[in-house]
C-alpha cells in the first residue's frame, strides 16, 4: 500500500491537482488544511490523498489515477481498504464489551450499518526548511469520529498528548498548560488506534481521544499530527507516509451517552447530536 502511495506523491503537481478533493474525495495540497485553528501557521505541511466509501452509490464520488499512470492503485487501495474496514468492526465489538455490554452493541444501534469509512493517505515532504515560524506536519487535534486505525512508515515524529487520569475532570480540562507530549512508538506491521471524538460522547468520557501532532526536528524527520511545537529553524531529511483510517457512523444516527456511561452523579457531559452535524462542523472549521 505505501509503495503504491507513494508513486501518487510522486507524480507532478499539476496531475496530482486533476483529482482535487470534491464530496471528501481526492487530491489535498500542501497547507489546505489546518487542523489546530488557533495555529498561526498558514497551514499543515503535508499533502494526502482521500477514498471514501465502496460498496453503495457513494463509491462513485471516488476519484481513482489513471491506469495509464499507475495500473495497480486501485485495487491496491480498495483492498487495504476493505481489511482495515474489517478491522475497525472488529475493535469496535472490543469496546462495546470492554463497556460490559453486548459484542453487537454498536451494531444493534446503527452505528455499523452503512459506517462512512474514508481512507486518507498522507505525505509530510521532506528538505523544506522554514524560518521563524510554527510548521508541523499535522497541528493539534483529535479525530472526529467513532475510531480511526493509522499505520506509518516507521519515521519518528508522531506525538500523543495523554488524557490518562483517574480524575475524570481531565476530560473538560483538555486546554490545560503545559502540554506534555509522549512520543508514539512505531511497531512493525501494527495499527495504530484513535480514539475519535463521537466514542468520547457515547462513553462519557470512559474512552477519551488523545491529542496528537505531528512536528518538524532537525534531528528527526517530519511527521504526522497534532498540536502545535514552535521551531525557529525546521528542516525535514526525508518525507513520510501514514495511512489514516476514520471509522466514523452514519450520518443521521443521534451521537448522545450511552445510559450504562452516566448516572445520576456522573451526568452526561455533551449534548444529543447527529453524527453527521457534528463531522460537518469539524469539517468546517478544519478548512475555514
Amino acid at each position: 500500500m505505501f509503495d503504491e502511495s507513494k508513486k501518487f506523491f510522486s507524480v507532478p503537481l499539476e496531475e496530482k491537482m486533476k483529482l482535487s478533493k470534491k464530496e471528501h474525495r481526492g487530491y489535498t495540497a500542501l497547507y489546505a488544511e489546518k487542523l489546530d485553528p488557533t495555529s498561526r501557521a498558514q497551514g499543515d505541511l503535508k499533502e494526502s490523498f482521500y477514498i471514501g466509501p465502496l460498496d453503495d452509490e457513494a463509491c462513485n464520488l471516488n476519484q481513482w489515477p489513471s491506469k495509464e499512470l499507475l495500473p495497480n492503485w486501485r485495487p491496491t487501495m480498495e483492498a487495504y481498504y476493505r481489511k482495515v474496514m474489517s478491522a475497525g468492526k472488529v475493535l469496535l465489538s472490543l469496546i462495546a464489551l470492554a463497556l460490559n455490554l453486548d459484542d453487537k452493541f454498536f451494531e444493534n444501534m446503527g452505528a455499523l450499518g452503512k459506517p462512512l469509512g474514508f481512507l486518507r493517505l498522507l505525505h509530510y515532504p521532506g528538505d523544506i526548511t522554514r524560518y521563524n515560524e510554527e510548521i508541523l506536519g499535522a497541528s493539534a487535534h483529535s479525530d472526529y469520529g467513532m475510531i480511526t486505525l493509522l499505520s506509518t512508515d516507521g519515521v519518528p515524529g508522531l506525538q500523543a498528548w495523554p488524557t490518562l487520569s483517574e480524575n475524570l475532570s481531565v476530560c473538560r480540562d483538555k486546554d490545560r498548560q503545559p502540554r506534555v507530549w509522549e512520543d508514539v512508538p512505531h511497531i512493525e506491521g501494527a495499527l495504530i488506534v484513535n480514539v475519535g471524538d463521537i466514542t468520547e460522547r457515547w462513553t462519557n468520557c470512559l474512552f477519551r481521544y488523545r491529542t496528537f501532532h505531528a512536528f518538524l526536528d532537525l534531528q528527526r524527520t517530519c511527521r504526522n499530527r497534532l498540536f502545535p511545537v514552535s521551531l525557529h529553524v525546521i528542516t525535514a531529511l526525508h518525507s513520510q507516509h501514514d495511512a489514516a483510517f476514520f471509522f466514523d457512523p452514519p450520518a443521521d444516527l443521534l451521537v448522545e451517552c450511552i445510559e450504562s456511561c452516566c448516572s445520576a452523579s456522573n451526568p452526561p457531559r455533551f449534548p444529543p447530536i447527529r453524527a453527521g452535524d457534528y463531522l460537518q462542523e469539524r469539517f468546517r472549521l478544519t478548512y475555514a
